[in-house]
């Protein structure tokens, strides 16, 4: 079923409320998603996108109860991944020589996931347009890595649409489509999860491709990204928010993030919390089992936070698994200007605190190096010993608190 969006512009996608995982099992979907497909019925038919491979058959089922399957004159691909993508090659046997407009790092993607089998492509570049009739056209802007080598926008003339591709959107399955009728606390919520997780190490671009989209000085009435919302209300918003988010954002939070064996970490990690909250009442201050706790929903609040505190006790001369894995994908997000500080518990031999700040380092983060100290294997376990130690690093964080905030 066709949905209008504008004029003669309709999205053809498919809303996807079952959807839990997304890259594999890198990003959590919490509130469905949507593969959003558009179709344009001027004096040209164009598709712009397709939807997933799982979905493919009802796709193209749906374009051809529409009546418009053997009208598209075009397709735009703006990006090759499969979600977007996957329902090409069954499309394609359906209208085949149906010309195929994208970038050339495109071709390359398509070609590497489906073969070469012949396909019409035609290679454009920021600026290029096509004509759809009735004094409309198609501008093509590259949007290389946001977040793929592929990706472009297409903006169309007339009705002032830019379907943005992955920028702008959110995985968030919104029945009613538009950004006005969403709940605006999820929207809010999923698009900076959006952000934080799967554009953030792309920053820089965004920063430069937001300065390019605005040098082209075209009205923008709608954006119309792959996933999510359709932006109606305001549009320039989530524009604005990318600015913000994009210039090494964070809120006046401290989120803390550990894993436990013995609950002696888990004690550390609250104890940390209270005295934070203690010498700075109006500080945010989130606590986190990473082994509990949905990576990419702790990822949103390391997003806004302005600092982090790290927490594992050792185990065969390492940290935890999990707090390891944690702190890989930590590393690959590329988040700027936040501090950290490590902390564990008594054990083994004693060297996480070390291990973790090392690995905080790498993840590029501020390291309050003078704050924790570890265990060493000259403490005894008493509980006499125990407590003056951990007295010591409480009194050691209270001074640094007071530093920072």
């Amino acid at each position: 079923m066709r949905k209008l969006v504008k004029g003669n512009v309709s999205w053809v996608g498919y809303m996807d409320w079952e959807l839990e995982m997304f890259h594999g099992d890198e990003y959590s979907i919490l509130n469905g998603s949507s593969q959003n497909a558009f179709l344009i019925e001027e004096e040209k038919t164009i598709l712009i996108d397709t939807v997933w491979l799982p979905h493919r058959d009802e796709f193209i089922e749906n374009l051809k109860a529409e009546g418009v399957l053997d009208k598209i004159d075009a397709i735009i691909v703006n990006h090759g991944e499969q979600d977007h993508s996957g329902s090409l090659p069954a499309l394609l046997k359906e209208i085949p020589d149906t010309p195929l407009y994208c970038t050339a790092a495109c071709v390359k993607s398509l070609e590497g996931q489906y073969g070469q089998q012949g396909w019409n492509f035609n290679v454009v570049k920021t600026g290029d347009s096509l004509d759809i009739g009735n004094g409309k056209q198609l501008i093509f802007v590259e949007m290389k890595m946001l977040h793929w080598p592929d990706s472009m926008a297409t903006y169309m003339t007339g009705d002032n649409i830019l379907f943005s591709m992955d920028a702008f959107g959110q995985h968030f399955a919104v029945e009613e489509m538009f950004n006005d009728l969403a709940d605006q606390a999820l929207l809010d919520k999923e698009a900076m999860k959006y952000f934080a997780n799967i554009l953030n190490p792309f920053a820089p671009f965004v920063t430069k491709k937001i300065e390019e989209i605005a040098k082209l000085n075209l009205p923008i009435d709608i954006i119309a990204p792959s996933h999510g919302v359709v932006w109606r209300d305001n549009p320039g918003q989530i524009v604005e928010k990318y600015a913000v988010w994009a210039d090494a954002y964070q809120e006046n939070q401290i989120t803390v993030a550990y894993d436990t064996m013995w609950e002696g970490t888990t004690k550390l990690a609250h104890a940390i919390a209270d005295e934070i909250h203690k010498q700075s009442p109006d500080t945010v201050v989130k606590v986190y089992n990473i082994a509990k706790a949905d990576k990419n929903e702790i990822m949103t609040e390391v997003f806004k936070s302005k600092a982090i505190v790290v927490g594992s006790p050792t185990c065969v001369n390492d940290v935890l698994t999990s707090v390891a894995g944690w702190l890989s994908f930590l590393k690959t997000l590329k988040f700027k200007n936040k501090k950290a500080a490590a902390f564990g518990c008594y054990g083994w031999s004693g060297e996480s605190v070390k291990i973790l700040q090392a690995k905080l380092a790498e993840a590029g983060l501020r390291l309050w190096k003078e704050i924790f100290v570890p265990a060493g294997t000259q403490m005894k376990r008493t509980s006499q010993r125990f407590r003056l130690w951990f007295q010591s690093l409480l009194n050691r964080f209270a001074y640094m608190v007071k530093r920072v905030l």
